[in-house]
């Protein structure tokens, strides 16, 4: 180990720390399991998060109003059911229509996939996230999906199981920081960001994923941090 690759676990450590849950939360997201192993409302948490309100506050408390009135009832459960469904009570749960077309073509891609290889929906999407390629992600039939950004592209692909990160500009200012105190250049383009997480996970001892959930978990909410204030929560997502 280097230098300087001591010193960025040293700093990397500092922050991990704070945030003891995040290993136990990223099995769960590796192994496809986050939301029960639901790919519905896996589906549905990267739809609504796409549009940048507060994942905790706003996010989550609509993904479990959805499971409750539709998942649990019987109302919805399946991609295909997800996809093609358009009953206005939708809209009650969550007014942004972009968020429900992206929601809805995701749901009808991964549901194709079910059909063509016999997989069930949480099997879809690990499927999809196995084969989807960073490089040209644009091009790919969920990332061409207007309204799907690299970081919707990436959370997806994240809870399908694999190890990366998103480029989001919480993760961004928080990486930043660790990577100016440890001399590390700064990458210029969300696909460097990427690339570079994945390369210097190994050399801190923690996996791309938790890097990127640590980023997000070290925030503060009402003099709170969102480990302390999510405690209870991050185990039921």
């Amino acid at each position: 180990m280097t230098a300087k690759d001591s010193t960025l676990k040293k700093i990397v450590t500092g922050y991990m720390l704070q945030v003891p849950m995040v290993h136990e939360h990223c099995d769960r997201c590796l192994a496809a399991a986050r939301w029960h192993s639901n790919a519905i409302l896996m589906v549905l948490d990267a739809a609504f998060d796409s549009i940048g309100l507060n994942y905790f506050q706003s996010v989550v408390p609509k993904v479990e109003l959805f499971r409750q009135k539709y998942v649990e009832t019987g109302r919805i459960t399946s991609l295909e059911g997800l996809a093609t469904n358009s009953d206005s009570e939708l809209k009650e749960i969550w007014k942004n229509q972009r968020s429900w077309k992206v929601a809805r073509e995701t749901a009808a891609y991964l549901a194709s996939l079910k059909q063509i290889y016999g997989l069930d929906d949480r099997a879809a999407l690990i499927h999809w996230a196995r084969h989807a390629q960073l490089y040209g992600w644009e091009q790919d039939p969920i990332g061409s999906i207007s309204g799907v950004g690299i970081n919707t592209y990436q959370y997806l692909r994240m809870m399908g199981g694999v190890d990366t990160v998103m480029p989001d500009k919480i993760v961004k200012k928080v990486i930043f920081e660790i990577l100016d105190k440890a001399g590390i250049p700064r990458p210029q383009t969300d696909i460097d960001f990427i690339l570079l997480l994945e390369k210097l996970a190994p050399r801190t001892g923690y996996r791309a994923i938790e890097l990127c959930w640590m980023t997000w978990l070290v925030q503060s909410e009402a003099g709170l941090s969102r480990t302390e204030k999510y405690a209870g929560l991050l185990p039921q997502i």
